[in-house]
């Protein structure tokens, strides 16, 4: 088997692909992740995690994801501190948003890229349901300001397309472009 390494600092990327069974080394990549002017959400996932792939050892196969909250077109990011948490939150509140994950290999000079959508409802939270959500700190270093596998997948009325998009690997998709990549 191709031993492949994992460009990312994320644990729930470390841990959805332990639990199929993959334990790639895990050496992140240092790349610019500010949104270029205007950029599109899906345009500045696919363009990160691409530099994330490319910044990895040229010697490696390297697997590289980055994800993306989008509310109207607009990427949320991470929250900047507590109120920016609260605002984001109370944004999403009773509405749709889209979560965009990319995922890029690099396996030597070939460059495979897949881009998943999930479309995901939050139920209406009033601001006393939200400030105990962020004083739970969980928000604090995720994309939205929430992460459905914990707490915040309580606020979560419907998902359409992957739940482990939203975590922050769509595992379906990686597994296919592992196997397209010649990693097993």
């Amino acid at each position: 088997m191709q031993r492949f390494v994992l460009a990312s600092a994320s644990p729930r990327r470390r841990d959805l692909l332990a639990q199929v069974g993959l334990t790639p080394d895990v050496r992140p990549s240092d790349v610019d992740e500010t949104p270029l002017p205007s950029e599109a959400p899906q345009t500045y996932a696919l363009r990160v995690a691409r530099d994330k792939a490319m910044a990895a050892p040229k010697d490696v196969v390297a697997l590289a994801a980055d994800t993306v909250v989008a509310l109207d077109g607009q990427s949320l990011g991470k929250a900047r501190d507590r109120a920016h948490a609260c605002e984001m939150l109370g944004a999403l509140s009773g509405r749709t948003h889209f979560v965009h994950t990319a995922v890029v290999l690099r396996t030597g000079q070939e460059v495979l890229t897949e881009l998943v959508s999930t479309e995901v409802r939050f139920r209406t939270l009033s601001p006393e349901e939200i400030e105990r959500y962020v004083d739970t700190k969980e928000p604090m270093d995720k994309a939205g300001a929430y992460g459905i596998q914990g707490l915040g997948g309580a606020m979560v009325a419907s998902l359409k397309g992957s739940y482990t998009n939203v975590v922050g690997l769509p595992l379906e998709e990686t597994l296919e472009l592992l196997q397209r990549g010649g990693v097993r």
